[in-house]
């Protein structure tokens, strides 16, 4: 291991495009469904219904929240609704599956997204062994990343010190309040980044383009 990174004891993972590549598209699928949604739910046609759904997610950190605030829907009925989608997508990577299972401490899946669908994710990528548990949506109160309270109930529920752990994500934005509570940051920046752009990412510790390849690395495969 890299000696600074020899006081991780939580290696917390964000899901979707960052456990499986950006290119897999997965989530494209998911996108499509909530801009259905929100077409059914106000009568819009699909450029208006885009719109607000991509406003939603800037100004409320997820689609879900701002349709909870604005229009006061039920989470779950939206969740089984945006994640009735096929994997087939998806493949094993048995390279980054090798490397959690070495990776010494607790594992954990951190996702704005819902346990059920998390699993399935994590069934389709040969990983639904390799993790402790997930703190969803649900379990965060639907207060989603990047809110800082969302952070500070995950640590809370699984009795983590922020400063023993490092998060993953794809979406540089998410790692903001992770940084600030003291943990470590790695952004995988893959393409998938839909926050709007910061110039300063000094809240980023690690950027990198190969998860897999990395964790080798850090793991001293040399790879």
């Amino acid at each position: 291991m890299l000696p600074q990174l020899a006081q991780i004891r939580n290696w917390i993972f964000d899901l979707d495009n960052t456990l499986y590549p950006a290119s897999a598209d997965l989530f494209g699928l998911i996108d499509a469904r909530m801009t259905r949604f929100i077409q059914d739910l106000l009568g819009l046609d699909w450029d208006r219904a885009r719109a607000l759904q991509k406003d939603y997610f800037h100004n409320h950190g997820t689609t879900l929240s701002g349709l909870m605030a604005e229009h006061g829907i039920e989470p779950h009925a939206f969740l089984d609704y945006v994640h009735d989608i096929e994997m087939d997508v998806l493949q094993e990577d048995r390279r980054l599956v090798e490397a959690i299972a070495r990776l010494p401490g607790r594992k954990l899946i951190f996702t704005n997204g819902d346990e059920s669908y998390a699993r399935r994710v994590l069934a389709r990528l040969g990983l639904l062994e390799s993790f402790e548990a997930i703190h969803d949506i649900h379990a965060c109160a639907y207060e989603p990343k990047p809110q800082p309270r969302a952070y500070e109930s995950m640590a809370e529920a699984f009795g983590i010190e922020p400063q023993e752990s490092l998060f993953v994500e794809d979406m540089a934005r998410n790692l903001k309040p992770a940084k600030a509570i003291g943990m470590t940051t790695v952004w995988v920046n893959n393409g998938s980044e839909q926050g709007r752009g910061e110039d300063d990412r000094a809240y980023v510790d690690y950027e990198v383009t190969d998860l897999g390849a990395w964790l080798h690395e850090i793991l001293g495969d040399g790879e």
